[in-house]
């Protein structure tokens, strides 16, 4: 075993900004670097409120060509309804599905087999594989998406079904799950640490953690001693769009891993030789 004192995160704080079911792996990967990450989710996901729509396109799921999850946070949500409304997985056997990095695990672990995986771990990366499939212009496909409450809804999603429509395909959007910013009255601890200067680090892993970080300081002087990093650069060209001086981007965004890695890496060019 390393003694902590020679890992490459030993004593730096780390704000992690994702929300709890994320956190959870996030942190692990930063502790495993030496960390000692600080948890303040300015987000939350959480079931909807009404299943409606959800529901309409669960009953007629095999009329769907493909399904195209773009978080695993909407793949969670989706089996959770097909099983609470008592439809069989079998149901997506005649469904093509696609799905971004490490998400594939996890629709493993519903005994769902991917169809595609893209190179690119991201929304942009499962269009640019489609592009490819043979009259993809004649299919339909489903995309299980968030209903974005309290912040604006960042341009991911957006992005990916204008991306799907300008393939042809048949794209219906449905909400599977919500997203909403939490009250910075949670946080009066986390938040004086960061004006403090007492914050390293803060790592977001979303654009909409950043929309709810914003909500929640009054100005960039509150963070301006920090470094910001980023998971993959989708996140990072909206953080910056957004004001934030961001300093790590996450090459490997397949995983967490690969972030954890990515701001030891920065993190160890600052330390005195």
């Amino acid at each position: 075993m390393i003694p902590s004192v020679q890992l490459p995160l030993y004593g730096k704080r780390i704000l992690v900004t994702a929300p709890r079911n994320y956190a959870a792996r996030l942190t692990s990967q930063l502790i495993n670097q030496g960390a000692l990450p600080v948890l303040m989710p300015t987000i939350e996901t959480c079931a909807l409120a009404d299943f409606t729509e959800l529901d309409t396109a669960l009953m007629q799921i095999d009329t769907f060509d493909w399904i195209a999850f773009s978080s695993r946070n909407g793949i969670d949500a989706f089996f959770q309804r097909l099983e609470a409304l008592g439809i069989s997985v079998s149901v997506l056997k005649n469904c093509r599905i696609s799905a971004i990095g490490k998400d594939a695990e996890r629709l493993s672990d519903f005994g769902i087999k991917v169809d595609l995986i893209p190179q690119e771990p991201s929304p942009k990366g499962i269009i640019a594989e489609l592009a490819k499939v043979p009259n993809i212009n004649k299919q339909t496909v489903l995309v299980p998406v968030p209903e974005v409450v309290g912040i604006a809804e960042p341009n991911v999603i957006p992005e990916f079904v204008a991306g799907l429509k300008k393939l042809r395909m048949s794209v219906t959007r449905v909400p599977t799950y919500t997203t909403r910013c939490l009250d910075k009255s949670l946080y009066e601890v986390e938040l004086n640490l960061i004006r403090q200067g007492k914050i390293d680090v803060i790592a977001f892993s979303s654009t909409a953690e950043i929309s709810g970080f914003l909500q929640m300081v009054t100005s960039k002087a509150d963070y301006q001693q920090c470094v910001i990093a980023c998971f993959g650069p989708y996140t990072a060209a909206n953080g910056r769009k957004l004001g934030l001086n961001v300093s790590i981007v996450a090459e490997n965004y397949s995983s967490f891993a690969g972030f954890a890695e990515a701001i030891a890496n920065f993190m160890l060019l600052l330390s005195p030789k």
